[in-house]
């Protein structure tokens, strides 16, 4: 495959045979930085699997890893520890991320930033379909950590970032839902002192296949890195002013 690049795309798939086509030919399109696309799949029955091999025949940056645990968090995770360094764009495949925004993201990530969020509610950023409910609350959640939790981006929830690979060797990966990794990677990031970045997106809602996204049954899961921020925020706030204090004193 020739040398690695310094930017891996991971993209979990399952049956996105009608997708993918146009999700490959968008990325060669919009991406102008060397890369290696990491396509997760979880079943060898998986439609995506035709598609992909058809396409890798071509394109030797495709590269197919089996997920050893069935589910969305399990192919988000494999993907993520795949890198071994350089940095690291999580994408869906149904088209609902604009890939213009990825040399972007690479850039601050080559500027120092170990996290880039493509943030739908920037002043760049724009949401088109989707359910309301989650739309309201992803925006809520993105404006009150902003706020609360200090974390220096509209939308940490979006799944479309980059994570540098340092980032992601430092952490424990806990998530036990499926998509809020992305918050607690983000979350994990601001508390360990990673620079984090932020790029406006548009975000597309799909047209073709089926969304694995579940809200309520892991809004548990998001309430518990959202909690995790806004405690570890005030906890430094509060014992920077108690150091002050005991300092001031002496």
């Amino acid at each position: 495959m020739g040398p690695t690049p310094e930017l891996h795309l991971v993209v979990p798939v399952y049956n996105e045979a009608g997708n993918f086509a146009a999700f490959h030919e968008s990325l060669k399109r919009s991406v102008r930085t060397p890369y290696r696309l990491v396509v997760v799949y979880d079943l060898d029955e998986d439609t995506t699997l035709p598609v992909a091999r058809r396409l890798a025949a071509n394109d030797s940056s495709l590269v197919l890893v089996k997920n050893p645990k069935r589910g969305v968090l399990g192919a988000l995770v494999t993907g993520l520890r795949y890198p071994k360094s350089g940095a690291i764009v999580v994408s869906m495949a149904d088209l609902s991320d604009d890939h213009a925004q990825i040399d972007e993201m690479f850039a601050l990530y080559r500027s120092g930033c170990g996290v880039v969020a493509a943030s739908r509610y920037s002043k760049r950023g724009r949401q088109l379909g989707g359910p309301p409910l989650k739309r309201v609350l992803s925006r809520l959640a993105g404006m009150s950590l902003r706020w609360l939790g200090g974390i220096p981006t509209y939308d940490p929830t979006n799944n479309f970032k980059l994570y540098s690979a340092a980032l992601v060797d430092a952490v424990e990966i806990e998530s036990t839902g499926g998509f809020e990794v992305a918050l607690e990677l983000t979350v994990k990031a601001h508390r360990l002192g990673f620079r984090i970045g932020e790029v406006g997106t548009t975000w597309t809602d799909r047209v073709a296949g089926k969304s694995n996204f579940k809200l309520m049954k892991w809004l548990p899961s998001y309430l518990r890195w959202y909690g995790a921020a806004i405690r570890w925020n005030l906890a430094g706030r509060f014992g920077a002013g108690r150091a002050a204090s005991r300092s001031a004193t002496h």
